[in-house]
């Protein structure tokens, strides 16, 4: 028997299905609040050391953070190869306004303390706000129109081909759903970044966090709501016609697919999955109470709790799309025919096993050690913090 016969294809599809989440809900638990306080540092610190305070917060962990940025993108590159080639060349101007965003960060965050100008700090803390703000916004943006299916088609050797030009399909992507989405995206992260500063900080930041934060979560519950409306009565979902062939090739043209009912017909056919959307409302009401009534650490792990059940709600509710058409149904993604190989699968799931658990010992270390606030004498005082 060969090696990676141990374990069925399908079933390594699934694992790897299953995985792709966990690091995507990883990247947005960890880098989530990072992309939060920084979209709140210009409201929230009102003088230089208010506001180095709040940098000093994610300083000396937002690099470790996105990691599961790379993560995830290296899981889709390497297990789901025709959904990084088909999403990326989709959303080309897109994802180059993210990495845009994410390249300013890391400039804001090692430039802003060079010089003593207040012009100079402040411009870099509009950069810090761009950095943040910007991601957080356009992945939400790119989960909406999924939903609603990208306007993409293989041809018969399996090459994409778009409609429209690169300016075109991007200003496609700012439809009022996918916006709407955004919404909830940006106001989620919002939250989860002023339940990181409620644990962080302490005085006027604090408060400030906690009123921003309360707020913004309203506008998240409000928003998944009504996403969950649109979603229920006005975007026609996809099925799958007949029986879905679990092991066979990655050849998304062997399948057929149609638009012919809501997305929302999957509670009907799983009923469990209905815990992912209750898990997320009740984990932004909770924040919000937390935050209201000053509570630091168990607000945090609500906030996690929102958006690992936002996020799981997605995929859960697609399954088993990945990535579906709107134009050629049947030219969509899944998860039982756009993998890589069965052995390849397989060789990813060994390595995965090895160091996943030494990065999440690792990341575990490090909010050990830097556990605590960081107040106002830590930034003028103390020699530990750089920013």
């Amino acid at each position: 028997m060969i090696l990676h016969d141990l374990i069925g294809y399908d079933t390594l599809r699934l694992i790897w299905w299953l995985l792709l989440g966990v690091l995507l809900i990883g990247f947005a638990l960890t880098d989530g609040f990072d992309m939060g306080v920084g979209a709140l540092l210009p409201f929230v610190g009102h003088t230089d050391v208010e506001r180095r305070v709040v940098i000093n917060t994610v300083g000396p962990v937002w690099e470790g953070n996105q990691v599961w940025f790379i993560l995830g993108g290296g899981a889709i590159f390497a297990a789901w190869p025709p959904l990084y080639a088909v999403s990326f060349s989709g959303f080309y101007l897109a994802m180059f306004a993210v990495l845009a965003a994410l390249i300013l960060r890391p400039v804001a965050f090692k430039y802003r303390s060079k010089r003593e100008s207040p012009r100079w700090r402040n411009g870099w803390d509009w950069a810090l706000f761009v950095g943040g703000a910007v991601p957080a916004l356009i992945f939400g943006v790119a989960v909406g129109n999924v939903l609603q299916g990208v306007p993409f088609e293989l041809t018969p050797d399996l090459f994409s081909r778009y409609e429209g030009s690169y300016y075109g399909k991007f200003l496609g992507l700012l439809n009022p759903f996918a916006l709407l989405a955004g919404v909830v995206s940006f106001s989620l992260l919002l939250t989860h970044g002023a339940a990181w500063l409620s644990l962080k900080t302490e005085g006027p930041v604090q408060l400030r966090a906690q009123r921003v934060g309360t707020v913004s979560g309203m506008v998240a519950i409000a928003g998944y709501a009504l996403a969950g409306l649109w979603l229920a009565f006005g975007i026609d979902g996809f099925a799958v016609v007949g029986e879905h062939v679990a092991n066979g090739p990655s050849n998304p043209l062997y399948t057929e697919i149609e638009r012919s009912r809501s997305w929302l017909a999957a509670y009907g056919e799983r009923p469990w999955i209905i815990v992912a959307p209750l898990m997320a409302f009740a984990g932004m009401v909770l924040t919000i109470r937390g935050l209201r009534d000053g509570r630091e650490l168990t607000t945090l792990l609500w906030s996690k709790m929102a958006i690992f059940g936002t996020i799981s709600s997605v995929g859960l509710t697609m399954f088993p799309f990945l990535l579906p058409s709107s134009i050629d149904p049947t030219s969509s993604l899944t998860v039982w025919d756009s993998s890589s190989s069965h052995k390849t699968l397989f060789i990813m799931l060994v390595v995965t096993a090895i160091f996943m658990p030494i990065i999440l010992a690792y990341t575990a270390w490090v909010y050990k050690v830097l556990w605590g606030k960081v107040t106002e004498t830590d930034v003028t005082e103390s020699s530990d913090t750089v920013y």
